[in-house]
C-alpha cells in the first residue's frame, strides 16, 4: 500500500485517496493476496539482517553508554548505535526489500517472481541496480533509526524505569517510536522509493531519460512532479505500517533477550 500510494504519477486505475480505499481496490481488482506480494523477498532478508542489527546495536549501545555516561542510559549513545547498526542491516536488506520487493508491488508489475525480477534488473541495469538506492537508503533510515531508538529508550524510561522485562510497556514504546520516526522520514522515504521503482511514467512526463540517481536528482524531481506536498505522499500507511511493525519488533526482541539472559542465569546457578 505504501509503495502504490507513494507512486507520483500513478495509473489511473491505481489512484487511491486513503489506505482502506487501495487495499480494498487492490483486493477486489488484482486479487486477495496481492497486498502480500514481495513477502518471501523481504522474509528471505530480514532474518540475517536483524540478528546483525540488534547485535551492533546492544553492543555499541553497551560500550557508548559507558563511555558518555558511566552506568547510564545516554540517549546519544542510543542515536550513535542504531545509525551503525543499520548499516549492516540495509547492507543485507536494500537489495531485497528496497529494490527487488518494490518493484514487484508496482502497479502491473512485469515481474511474475522474485528472481526473474532478480534476473531481469541484473540483465538490463546491471549489479550496481540493488544497491542503487543504497546510500538514499541509509539518508532516510540512519536519521529514522536514530529517532527510532532516541524514542525508544525514553519510552522506556518513562513508562518501565526498572528496564524489566515488561511486554506491555515494550509494546508501546515501540509503535510511539516507530510512528514518530516514520513521520518524520517519510519525504526521504518519498525519495527512495522513486529511486527505486524508477516510474517510467514520471520520469518520463520530465522528459527525464535513463535511470534517476541520487539523493538530490530525487528531491528535485519529487518537487516538480508533486509540490511540497509530494514529499509526504504516503505517509498516513507509512505511519501504520511502522506502528505493528517496531511494536512486534521490540516485543519478540525483548522477549528473547529476557528468556536467554533468565535461562544463562538460572544455568549457571
Amino acid at each position: 500500500l505504501q509503495t502504490r500510494m507513494q507512486s507520483l504519477q500513478p495509473d489511473p486505475k491505481a489512484q487511491y485517496r486513503s489506505v482502506y480505499e487501495a487495499l480494498k481496490k487492490m483486493v477486489l481488482t488484482e486479487g486477495f493476496w496481492r497486498p502480500l506480494r514481495g513477502i518471501n523477498v523481504t522474509m528471505l532478508g530480514a532474518g540475517p539482517a536483524h540478528a546483525m542489527y540488534f547485535a551492533c546495536y546492544e553492543k555499541m549501545k553497551k560500550s557508548l553508554s559507558d563511555t558518555i555516561q558511566h552506568g547510564g542510559n545516554s540517549h546519544l549513545a542510543n542515536g550513535i548505535a542504531g545509525s551503525v547498526a543499520t548499516l549492516l542491516h540495509d547492507a543485507v536488506m536494500n537489495p531485497a526489500e528496497a529494490v527487488v520487493k518494490q518493484r514487484m508491488q508496482m502497479f502491473n508489475s512485469p515481474y511474475q517472481s522474485v528472481l526473474q525480477c532478480v534476473r531481469t534488473v541484473h540483465k538490463t541495469e546491471g549489479f550496481g541496480a540493488f544497491y542503487r538506492s543504497y546510500t538514499t537508503q541509509l539518508t532516510m533510515n540512519v536519521p529514522f533509526q536514530a529517532i527510532h531508538f532516541i524514542t525508544y529508550e525514553f519510552m522506556q524510561e518513562w513508562v518501565n524505569p526498572r528496564r524489566e522485562y515488561h511486554p506491555l510497556s515494550h509494546v508501546c514504546s515501540g509503535a510511539v517510536a516507530g510512528a514518530v520516526a516514520a513521520a518524520a522520514t517519510t519525504p526521504l522515504d518519498v525519495c527512495k522509493t522513486l529511486l527505486n521503482t524508477q516510474e517510467n511514467t514520471a520520469l518520463s512526463s520530465l522528459n527525464i531519460s535513463g535511470h534517476l540517481s541520487g539523493m538530490a536528482n530525487a528531491f528535485r524531481t519529487v518537487y516538480q512532479l508533486g509540490g511540497v506536498t509530494g514529499y509526504f505522499r504516503g505517509v498516513q500507511a507509512r505511519v501504520i505500517y511502522q506502528i505493528p511493525s517496531t511494536a512486534i519488533a521490540w516485543s519478540v526482541y525483548e522477549f528473547f533477550k529476557y528468556f536467554l539472559t533468565k535461562h544463562k542465569l538460572e544455568k549457571g546457578t
